[in-house]
């Protein structure tokens, strides 16, 4: 390392002037990096479809990938060198390399930290090529890595060590750039992939308060027959406070063995200081089968008597990590032509259109989206996508406001890394994050949690919301909306 200083002519950057210290020194080459497309993965809650059809339709999803709007920096180059000081090279595998960083750093004695210390090089890089943020939350990003590496350096277990990592990460400002570990990441692809061991509840955090709440439950799992809710505030797991835990992380502790059980504290409606509504739940462990798509016919009578069909198609889960692209397939199974399906905004602020491609919809008969607070990410690109072309009527409540796309790394220990790395607006322009879209006709929808077993489900056609997505249907064919 030392030999390449001269012919560079470069001058290292020391942490501190005490001879007994080991330095942590940052290097840049001139020019610039291109960076290989990675595919992106992000969760994405629950949104439902209804259309009129006499016949049963189905769908299937599109293959490909938008491979660009999203890169990230390539897998790096690794070397070590001498024993009380590694470097770490990042390098791009494009044979048109112009710019490498290399990065040395005092080598911890503890092993497992030695291990996350290379990780944080990993991650600083990552966020450094990709975040959305170029400003970094208006911080020098550079110097937040020697910060942290000296942070770390006389740390002793791999859990603080980790730790120092979340708060280099949480300077960013965004709740959704984060790093989880391997056993973490392991959870999250076993429940994204369609297959796992648990309740079968839906998370996420709550990005004001960090608090974690139910977004949705899995039809028929230990966690619907319990009778929990979308909305329901989770503040323990087997007598473990959740406050500050990420979503992942209490996946983690929910998922286990067929047989087991796993006690959960929930606190239901808006009061969370009295003792009203706060209740301890056991649930057995089950295999869960994710079936994110259901559908079935409603047989509707409409204002003048004719009987008629309504097709209803719910999708409570987009699997395989929720990609963004799964949002826009389905949008493009009902639009025709070359219509503006999403808008995404870059780092540098340059805003880029995703169009169809001479689109062919299955159908032209009128169609009505079901929305709720466990809408976000894809499900309200899907939302906007055909609210805006005015291809459907929003009906049901205010989503959930996450206008954000994350990529997702893996790193070289099995952790991953998520990095926001794009903002979107939907194709009218309008900004959905942390602000969510508001339907056309709002309803309640008592009846689209699952019930207890102590209650029964009513029929579909007794559902306040499909009665009232029903009624805007009829709206619709009357102003000849149908094909």
């Amino acid at each position: 390392m030392e030999t390449l200083l001269p012919n560079l002519g470069l001058r290292p950057t020391h942490l501190s002037p005490k001879p007994t210290s080991l330095p942590l020194r940052f290097r840049r080459f001139p020019g610039s990096i291109h960076h290989p497309p990675r595919k992106c993965r992000e969760f994405s809650l629950q949104s439902s479809l209804r259309t009129r059809a006499d016949a049963q339709s189905s769908c299937e999803e599109l293959g490909g990938e938008n491979a660009s709007l999203i890169r990230s920096i390539a897998r790096g180059c690794l070397s070590f060198g001498a024993a009380a000081l590694a470097a770490m090279s990042i390098c791009c595998e494009s044979p048109a390399l112009a710019e490498s960083l290399t990065v040395a750093f005092p080598v911890s004695r503890a092993r497992e930290v030695n291990t996350v210390q290379r990780t944080l090089v990993e991650a600083w890089g990552l966020i450094r090529e990709t975040f959305v943020d170029p400003t970094f939350n208006h911080q020098d990003w550079d110097m937040k890595l020697q910060q942290t590496m000296v942070e770390m350096f006389p740390l002793k277990s791999e859990d603080a060590a980790y730790n120092k990592i979340r708060g280099m990460l949480s300077t960013l400002g965004d709740p959704f750039t984060r790093i989880i570990s391997p056993k973490e990441y392991q959870s999250f692809r076993i429940g994204s992939d369609g297959n796992l061991q648990g309740v079968g509840l839906f998370i996420n955090v709550e990005p004001k308060t960090g608090h974690l709440f139910v977004m949705s439950c899995i039809e028929g799992s230990p966690a619907a027959r319990a009778g929990i809710h979308q909305g329901d505030e989770l503040l323990e797991i087997n007598g473990e406070r959740v406050n500050g835990l990420a979503s992942e992380a209490a996946a983690q502790k929910l998922r286990g063995r067929v047989g087991t059980s796993v006690t959960v504290k929930l606190h239901s409606g808006n009061d969370s200081s009295s003792n009203s509504g706060f209740r301890e739940v056991n649930l057995a462990r089950e295999v869960i089968k994710l079936s994110p798509i259901s559908s079935a016919i409603i047989p509707h009578r409409t204002p003048d008597g004719r009987l008629s069909k309504t097709g209803y198609v719910k999708l409570s889960a987009f699997s395989q990590g929720g990609l963004v692209k799964a949002g826009l397939d389905v949008a493009q199974i009902w639009l025709d032509g070359n219509e503006t399906l999403v808008n995404t905004i870059d780092r540098d602020g340059d805003m880029v259109p995703i169009n169809m491609v001479n689109g062919h919809a299955i159908t032209h008969d009128p169609l009505v989206v079901i929305v709720n607070e466990g809408s976000a990410s894809a499900s309200e690109i899907l939302a906007g996508a055909l609210h805006d072309n005015g291809r459907a009527v929003l009906v049901g409540h205010k989503t959930f406001g996450k206008g954000k796309i994350q990529s997702v790394t893996e790193l070289h220990d099995g952790s991953a890394l998520f990095v926001t790395v794009a903002k979107y607006l939907s194709p009218a322009r309008h900004d959905i994050d942390q602000v969510g879209i508001v339907p056309d006709v709002q309803c309640t929808t008592e009846m689209l949690n699952a019930p207890s077993d102590k209650s029964p489900a009513l029929p579909l056609e007794a559902d306040s919301c499909i009665m009232v997505a029903e009624h805007e249907l009829d709206i619709q064919e009357s102003k000849g909306a149908a094909s």
